[in-house]
């Protein structure tokens, strides 16, 4: 193969998905030439420099290989906006979009402010996400690892959304000043680590490769999402909601935590795939 290979040439030969190979290829027609991806048909004679085609080597190899697209090209979508993802921070999924539809839902109720509280933002997906579709939304941000906080930081900063979201480094709520934030959230919302220890989904895919801190608590799959739930009636305003996503044989455990916490109105929302993929509760008001 050399650097005369056209396009066209390029996507009959690789071994990749076709899907898979003109993202790729697409991302190199921007980095290099500045062009849409629509020039992979438009100009599917078209040749690609040395440096393009070493890329497109490299890229081509890495992904054979079984390293995340999404890490590969330094982005993913996630509910209308383009976020920069690299291998610090779990990859933004479409189901966790069913957060943010939650959140939207509950933020329209409101004709105010409605503080929102993102733990474990890794990417600032959730937050951002939020931040993008609502003016009514004030945002806190939280993560333990400071990786994960820059490039939610960076992806602040370049969908120009900086001042909308707080982003503070601790464990959960422990980035938190205890004494300031009680009673302070409208609205909980994760998506923490729910992937028992041993599963064997950690050693396939894109999961190889992402953050174990980030999928896995070490133990059953439970105890972060238990940890939250157990915490959370402190921080939440009477009448807020806390809204979790978890493990698609989760909902009825992350119910009975619920229950247990003394949440009421428990409902699981179904994902795209109609799988149970979140639970959201309602704190009491004051009777």
């Amino acid at each position: 193969m050399s650097t005369c290979t056209s396009l066209r040439s390029l996507l009959n030969s690789t071994t990749l998905p076709q899907n898979e190979a003109k993202i790729l290829l697409a991302y190199i027609l921007e980095k290099y030439y500045q062009l849409p991806r629509s020039a992979l048909l438009s100009r599917d004679e078209m040749t690609l420099s040395t440096p393009a085609f070493d890329e497109w080597q490299d890229l081509e190899t890495r992904r054979c290989s079984g390293e995340p697209i999404a890490y590969l090209v330094g982005k993913r979508g996630f509910h209308n906006i383009e976020l920069y993802v690299a291998p610090g921070v779990l990859i933004p999924r479409p189901e966790t979009e069913i957060l943010v539809e939650i959140a939207l839902r509950e933020i329209i109720k409101s004709s105010g402010e409605v503080k929102v509280l993102d733990l474990g933002t890794g990417s600032g997906a959730i937050a951002l996400a939020l931040a993008h579709s609502s003016q009514n939304a004030l945002l806190t941000a939280t993560d333990q690892s400071l990786e994960a906080l820059e490039i939610a930081k960076r992806n602040a900063q370049e969908l120009g959304l900086a001042d909308r979201v707080q982003f503070l480094q601790g464990n959960w709520f422990a980035a938190l000043n205890r004494s300031e934030a009680k009673n302070q959230f409208d609205l909980i919302l994760s998506n923490p680590p729910y992937i028992a220890a041993g599963d064997r989904h950690l050693t396939e895919g894109d999961l190889r490769f992402e953050p174990s801190s980030a999928l896995t608590d070490g133990a059953n799959g439970l105890s972060c999402l238990e940890n939250i739930i157990s915490q959370a009636d402190f921080y939440l305003k009477p009448d807020g909601l806390i809204a979790l996503e978890h493990g698609f044989d989760q909902a009825t455990a992350v119910m009975i935590l619920m229950k247990m916490a003394q949440f009421q109105d428990i409902q699981v929302h179904q994902d795209l795939a109609g799988h149970p993929r979140a639970t959201s509760g309602r704190k009491p008001r004051p009777e």
